[in-house]
């Protein structure tokens, strides 16, 4: 991972293990694996690093919302003390599943892990951390988690008035899953520009 992309400091990816271990837990494989921010992005996950402590007024992060059309904005706190039926909640987030919309996520506190499979269906763990902001797109099966610190506030993002409905795996005849096989998962990527070595 190179140390000139000032995202690495607030978004890190690598392949998980197997274990049923503490879902809390980072899971690297042994020897670690780590994924880098391009590799998500053939996957179709952007990300950003932004100010954490300016959100109200930063240059960045309006530009963002107005160039991809984030017009809902609203935050959610996950820790056992702020979110109502916690542990229910949380094994909910765990479940693997899709939206029929982006997953807009910027983490203004605190760290979380949203894992995302890749192209032969391996899950990679993505620890967002303060000033990280990551877009999952539309389609692609994930969950989320928090790690040990057992606490994120995230802004969430929207284009519209918001739909988080979760649909758990399996669910690949939704057109927005079918969408997202075509445009990220055929021939290694589709419509990005991708090496066909990766």
């Amino acid at each position: 991972m190179g140390a000139s992309d000032k995202r690495e400091e607030v978004i890190q990816a690598w392949y998980m293990d197997e274990s049923d271990e503490d879902q809390r837990l980072p899971h690297h494989l042994e020897p670690k694996e780590f994924v880098s921010l391009d590799k998500l992005a053939e996957l179709g996950v952007i990300s950003w690093r932004l100010d954490a402590d300016n959100y109200e007024n930063d240059e960045e992060l309006k530009k963002i919302r107005e160039e991809r059309g984030y017009s809902y904005m609203d935050f959610c706190e996950v820790c056992p003390e702020k979110l109502p039926n916690y542990e229910e909640k949380i094994k909910n987030f765990f479940e693997e599943h899709l939206h029929t919309d982006e997953e807009i996520r910027y983490c203004v506190a605190g760290s979380g892990y949203f894992d995302v499979r890749d192209h032969n269906d391996k899950w990679i763990r993505v620890w967002v951390k303060k000033g990280g902001m990551i877009v999952l797109p539309a389609g692609i099966y994930h969950r989320f988690t928090l790690d040990t610190d057992n606490y994120i506030k995230a802004m969430r993002l929207f284009v519209g008035d918001p739909v988080w409905t979760p649909f758990n795996r399996p669910h690949d005849h939704l057109p927005a899953r079918k969408e997202y096989i075509q445009n990220f998962l055929q021939n290694e990527g589709g419509g990005q520009a991708v090496d066909a070595a990766a």
